[in-house]
């Protein structure tokens, strides 16, 4: 969840690390910190050994701006140093106990993405040896646990290398300490880790995007390994002491895709960017005259995946909503039983999982820590574990079987969206190219790609057309402090993930039902006060849909309506509707959410909420 950057060269160190903690506070903003190594200097000659360095540390609550004010009157000769944003877990969000933390002799500072499980056990024992603690944080017992072992004389490789032997969770951690001026130490279990390698220096980052305006070629640390970088090299080893090979690797990512491009966020860039993501997810996979799909992440795995008796999906927050309208599609095109669990829930219950089933994860960043175990614990029991991600060579990506890119580029808002319609688009192309391999005639396989292929321009109309519309609910119903959203078959999950979107960034309460589950307990709520959002688009359940909007009429709830193009007899049911164009009842779910994503992002907008940095929210989970 936190951000981490680093930095080792001949350049200045602070810009360096300010400009990728900006890139990075998406991840987490709850406080900000940077340390520097300082060399003393002697006759003009940089001096390198004893206690010829001096370490600088500076850190708030707060965002990255005030961290910024904070150190702009520090010496700015630094060519080493490591920078945090942080997601809060243990502890308050407070100048205290922002990172970077130092061990008990002040020596050395650590930055830390991640949970430390045994962190009480293991202060109790420091405790217990004479050190004190300022913070309430598991990052700053790492920090004194790594002392202890570099206070002993070891280097400070093998000093972090020890100390996390001894602990039991996550992290990504970066060291440095000013009796090692010229090297960072770095390691990752659970929570990412990328190193960029440059011209006389060298980067690390917990993503690539803070790091991509300085150098392409970057190396990935896997779990259970240990990086030491200097301005020349980086030797990696594993914790357990073993040398380690790693290949360098190409960043994809293009320095225009993380810049807001004259959107006043981040948000409403990715949600205007989706008629080109859409595109970009089905490029290259689809196979128009002969109605079927291609996917060359699962090329090694279509006899498996076709004779799964059984597929789970698994996944968290608005990827679990994605999982549910992939559950009926496939269950609808391939005739196969599919389970969708929360990934924060399977790992827990001892789930059925046999060697003949097959397992989609999806997770936006290919990090997401509950779902990445959930994937490993699949994998253990025998499943096939076929990631769908965003993120090029995130864990997911690397340690699943095979899978599907969605390409959607970097998503920076906290909020997912154009993830969501691109996850969606993804199991459409599963849903047909398993169908074909089964009973989906070609006929029918022509029709479903003519009507994904017009999503693209559906999508465009949309966004060109809703905006008047929801700048006018907005208006009457900013001030509402809940709201429901109601939808049948496809739309359900829509109507999840439109609630959600609304909690999110807008911070109203707000839940979404299917259309026929209100009478059984939800009508209890609907008031003449009660916003309730109705996605009821020209689908099978329409008349279905219709018949629960009367009784939401009935109690005088305040009616707003997602409906097909020319359906205007539905106008005299709502206060309010939006359309959209009309498609497969499949892929309703990728035109009817782009609505209740503008509606969000309006409605926070009008209410003063930080849009791309909501509260107690980071991007990517990758914490427990």
């Amino acid at each position: 969840m936190c951000g981490i950057v680093g930095y080792i060269g001949e350049r200045e160190a602070t810009p360096i690390i300010l400009a990728g903690l900006k890139r990075l506070e998406y991840r987490g903003y709850d406080s900000a910190g940077i340390a520097l190594i300082e060399h003393h200097h002697s006759n003009g000659k940089t001096a390198s050994t004893g206690n010829s360095a001096t370490l600088n540390i500076k850190k708030c609550k707060g965002k990255v701006t005030q961290l910024e004010d904070l150190i702009r009157k520090m010496p700015k000769t630094s060519k080493l140093g490591i920078g945090h944003t942080r997601w809060a877990t243990h502890g308050a969000p407070s100048d205290i106990n922002s990172h970077p933390h130092t061990d008990q002799t002040k020596r050395l500072a650590l930055i830390h993405n991640g949970i430390i499980e045994n962190y009480s056990a293991i202060k109790e024992t420091l405790i217990q040896r004479g050190h004190t603690f300022e913070s309430e944080t598991d990052t700053e017992v790492l920090a004194h646990l790594v002392g202890e072992f570099y206070s002993d004389g070891r280097n400070l490789t093998e000093a972090v290398r020890l100390a996390l032997s001894e602990v039991i969770g996550a992290y990504g951690v970066a060291v440095i300490a000013k009796d090692s001026p010229d090297e960072i130490v770095c390691a990752r279990k659970g929570s990412p880790i990328v190193i960029g390698v440059g011209d006389n220096e060298n980067f690390i980052a917990s993503d690539a995007a803070a790091i991509v305006s300085y150098t392409r070629n970057v190396i990935y640390l896997s779990d259970n390994e240990i990086a030491t970088i200097t301005r020349d090299g980086i030797k990696t080893r594993t914790i357990g002491d073993v040398e380690v090979t790693k290949d360098i690797e190409a960043i994809t990512i293009k320095l225009d895709e993380i810049e807001k491009g004259g959107y006043e966020h981040f948000m409403l860039k990715e949600i205007h960017e989706q008629p080109s993501t859409v595109r970009d997810a089905m490029r290259g996979r689809v196979i128009e005259d002969e109605g079927s799909i291609v996917l060359g992440g699962l090329r090694n795995h279509l006899t498996h995946i076709r004779n799964a008796k059984r597929i789970l999906i698994t996944a968290c927050g608005t990827s679990y909503h994605a999982a549910l309208i992939g559950k009926y599609m496939l269950e609808q095109l391939a005739q196969v039983p599919v389970d969708v669990e929360y990934a924060s829930e399977f790992r827990y219950r001892n789930p059925v999982v046999t060697e003949g089933d097959v397992m989609f994860v999806i997770s936006q960043s290919g990090e997401t820590a509950d779902t990445l175990a959930a994937m490993r614990e699949a994998k253990r029991k025998g499943a096939l574990a076929l990631g769908i991600v965003n993120v090029v060579g995130s864990t997911i990506a690397r340690e699943s079987d095979g899978g599907v890119y969605i390409h959607a580029g970097p998503e920076i808002g906290v909020a997912s969206t154009k993830a969501f319609t691109s996850q969606v688009t993804v199991f459409a192309l599963l849903s047909i190219m398993l169908g074909r391999m089964k009973s989906l005639s070609v006929v029918d396989g022509k029709e479903l790609i003519r009507a994904l292929l017009a999503l693209p321009e559906q999508i465009k109309t949309i966004l060109e057309s809703s905006e008047p519309v929801i700048k006018e609910i907005v208006k009457e119903f900013k001030t509402a402090d809940h709201f429901l959203y109601l939808g049948r078959g496809y739309n359900y999950p829509v109507a999840l993930e439109g609630a959600l979107k609304l909690k999110e960034i807008s911070y109203i309460h707000a839940e979404g039902y299917p259309a026929a589950e209100m009478k059984h307990g939800p009508i209890a709520l609907i008031d003449k006060e009660m916003p309730v959002v109705v996605v009821a688009p020209h689908d099978d359940v329409y008349e279905k849909v219709l018949s629960n909007i009367q009784e939401v009429r009935a109690r005088g709830g305040r009616i707003i309506i997602i409906a097909s193009e020319g359906d205007t007899g539905i106008e005299k049911l709502a206060e309010k509707v939006i359309y959209i164009p009309e498609t497969i009842s499949m892929l309703l779910p990728i035109l009817s959410v782009i609505p209740l994503q503008l509606l969000s992002y309006y409605m926070a907008t009008a209410r003063g909420a930080n849009i791309d940095q909501p509260r107690n929210l980071a991007k990517s989970v990758t914490v427990e």
